[in-house]
């Protein structure tokens, strides 16, 4: 059955007639074509009497006039067509007078047309049945290889692709078609070529803008991403930096009022009379100005770090392996610095290492025994660090002594 339309196959593009085609063959340079069922719309305004080919085009006609009335007339103007050559089977070629003949006309002889026997062994050899690559050539005008090849693909689903062509005998005693020279078919395959060169490159040049784009966009939201990321880790630290040191505030209280418990306690258990608060008063103020003093005295730091000591193994009573582990640990960095003052890892310890956490970090009174000892928090918290400048060997070494007791002494924070 003969087509109503022609189906472009590399744009798509509906045309009605053959001459519409070949404009568009020329104007495009596409070369696919091929019959299709599917009419060209033939939408009129009914107002302006204006012809639209699609559903689209009306849709914009209207968006532009505001007309929105058509009548369809595609049933109208439609005519079949068909880019298979015509068959003479009631042509009047054997009386040119117009006469028909006594008895009837006489039958026309069919024959298989003549094709390209160069390009039909090369479709053999590619696999196609004969009548098939025959059928191909015949209708493709003995074009190339590719055009037969096309015209297989888009006709193998013809229910008579697999049947030999038949042309009318007469058709081959005319004028045949010239064939074309070496050199011009040199060419015309160079054209070809070319053709499908440019056209590959094309493709490839869109492909290549669209990976491009795509790249663009993941690349955006990549970086969106990461920066939303960034601000919500910016503010999680913010908001542990702030905890951190509310829960140190605490816990200095904490330790102080343990001190301060323990005291009492120690003194009720030597029968000593409680300290009277009125007298301890007076004491507050001297303790601020010896800290604003320097050097500070050994003396009071040494005091200092005991009751550190002291409240650590009270916060802790219930595992004293833990305990003693912490001790040693604030030993160990305790010599390191004394052996080794001019040596900065040893006098510069990250807060968020592990190892650090797990034996000192984590314990209550351990970060503050070691700022007792000189070490002050840097870069945001992030370190403990003892200047070299400020290392002083009497506390460096109270601080041992002060460690060793609380390590061998069994009695060690007990009163």
């Amino acid at each position: 059955m003969a087509g109503v339309s022609l189906k472009c196959g590399d744009c798509g593009a509906l045309l009605k007639s053959v001459e519409e085609a070949q404009e568009h063959a020329e104007i495009t340079s596409h070369s696919n074509f091929a019959e299709s069922t599917e009419a060209v719309l033939n939408l009129v305004c009914t107002t302006c009497s204006k012809p639209c080919r699609s559903k689209t085009e009306s849709d914009l006609h209207t968006k532009r006039t505001g007309h929105t009335e058509f009548v369809d007339k595609t049933m109208e103007t439609v005519k079949p067509i068909s880019l298979e050559a015509p068959k003479a089977a009631a042509m009047d070629i054997d009386n040119p007078d117009g006469s028909s003949g006594s008895g009837g006309a006489a039958e026309v002889e069919m024959v298989v047309p003549e094709v390209d026997k160069n390009i039909l062994e090369e479709l053999e050899a590619m696999g196609f049945p004969k009548a098939r690559a025959t059928r191909a050539l015949h209708y493709s005008g003995n074009a190339s290889l590719e055009a037969a090849v096309n015209w297989v693909v888009e006709h193998e689903n013809d229910p008579d692709v697999d049947e030999m062509p038949k042309v009318p005998a007469n058709s081959n005693a005319g004028p045949p078609k010239p064939a074309l020279t070496p050199e011009e078919v040199k060419i015309k395959a160079q054209e070809l070529r070319e053709r499908a060169r440019k056209k590959k490159e094309e493709e490839e040049k869109r492909m290549e803008r669209e990976r491009e784009k795509e790249r663009i966009r993941i690349g955006k939201e990549l970086l969106e991403a990461k920066r939303i990321e960034e601000d919500n880790e910016r503010k999680r630290i913010i908001l542990l930096r702030k905890a951190e040191k509310e829960e140190e505030r605490r816990a200095r209280e904490k330790i102080r009022q343990k001190v301060e418990e323990d005291k009492a306690e120690r003194r009720r258990k030597l029968g000593l009379p409680a300290e009277d608060p009125a007298a301890a008063k007076p004491s507050v103020p001297v303790v601020e100005e010896k800290k604003s003093s320097l050097p500070i005295r050994p003396a009071t730091k040494t005091e200092q770090m005991r009751e550190c000591l002291r409240s650590l193994k009270q916060a802790h009573k219930e595992d004293d392996a833990k305990v003693k582990r912490a001790f040693q640990t604030l030993l160990t960095y305790m010599g390191n610095v004394a052996k080794n003052p001019d040596e900065e890892k040893f006098r510069k310890i990250r807060l968020t290492n592990q190892t650090f956490q797990d034996r000192v970090g984590s314990l209550r009174g351990g970060i503050e025994f070691m700022e007792l000892c000189g070490f002050e928090r840097m870069e945001g918290g992030e370190f403990l660090f003892l200047p070299r400048d400020k290392i002083d060997t009497a506390v460096i070494n109270s601080a041992g002594t002060e460690l060793n007791s609380a390590i061998n002494n069994p009695f060690f924070g007990v009163l």
